[in-house]
């Protein structure tokens, strides 16, 4: 419902987005979410037809021409950024799906609580952890947690945005993170199953197979809803980056929809970029 102080569609509530969803699997239709990191993404992803929009704050190193991984670096505030991209850029220009603000949810200078506040008044109607930790592994995995910067804090995040009733969805890599997150009150979570390949500066190699990303994937599935029945499932990663590889994840497990951010926005720009130059400078005089 339009938002009776703007006459556009954000912010929505909780239920809202919930309902949203619903209505999208109730028409026999995949969700389909979407980052930008530009007002014009966002523009014409809503136009596209998708149920929801992301802001990561890797949109902006994204379509700055740089791979999605540096959204995981210290080359700026994550927090800072992900705010920027939504009040300048997309909020403005979203005339009616909900939009999803990315939060750092380990970032030990914000008080979260206030930070959400902020993120609801700014006009979002969700969050989303990223940039998250549950894609790093190893050694560096573990001084995270062990100094109090890891996945942990941003199931305290979503907890807190629950109670805020802010709409969450959460990127999990775990079976075990899946329950944490759905215990955390998430209503949609996302399988993320690898770093997308392909494109200018995506991996060359998946992290694993198509097979193996939809075993993975419904692992995931099963565990959340082992706690919450009525959570959304979405894949993201990996193999997963063209419509004929949602196809097959969507028939070959129990998942729901499909989050693009590098595969959707990146590479729609990258293709349609080259083609359309490549057609200009195939003119002769």
């Amino acid at each position: 419902m339009p938002n009776p102080w703007t006459g556009k569609g954000n912010p929505y509530t909780r239920q809202e987005v919930k309902d949203r969803l619903q209505a999208t699997l109730n028409q026999n239709k995949a969700i389909i979410a979407a980052g930008a990191g530009t007002g014009i993404s966002a523009k014409f992803i809503e136009k596209g037809g998708a149920d929801l929009i992301i802001i990561y704050n890797s949109g902006r190193f994204r379509m700055a021409g740089h791979g999605s991984t540096a959204g995981l670096m210290a080359y700026g505030d994550a927090n800072a950024e992900a705010m920027n991209i939504g009040e300048f850029e997309v909020l403005p220009v979203v005339e009616d799906i909900p939009v999803i603000c990315g939060v750092h949810g380990s970032d030990p200078r914000r008080r979260m609580w206030h930070h959400l506040i902020k993120v609801k008044e700014m006009g979002f109607s969700g969050v989303n952890n990223f940039p998250t930790h549950c894609i790093v592994d190893g050694h560096f995995r573990r001084v995270l947690e062990e100094t109090g910067m890891g996945f942990q804090k941003e199931v305290e995040m979503v907890a807190l945005a629950t109670k805020m009733d802010l709409f969450s969805i959460v990127y999990v890599a775990t079976p075990d993170e899946a329950r944490q997150m759905a215990e955390a009150g998430a209503n949609a979570i996302i399988a993320h199953v690898g770093t997308t390949v392909g494109g200018s500066v995506g991996v060359t190699d998946a992290s694993c197979s198509m097979d193996e990303a939809v075993e993975r994937t419904q692992k995931i599935i099963d565990a959340g809803r082992s706690v919450d029945p009525d959570i959304f499932f979405l894949a993201h990663g990996g193999p997963i980056n063209t419509p004929e590889d949602v196809r097959i994840v969507l028939d070959r497990s129990s998942v729901q929809g499909f989050v693009g951010a590098s595969s959707l926005e990146r590479m729609g720009v990258e293709r349609s970029l080259t083609e359309l130059t490549q057609a200009f400078k195939s003119l002769s005089l």
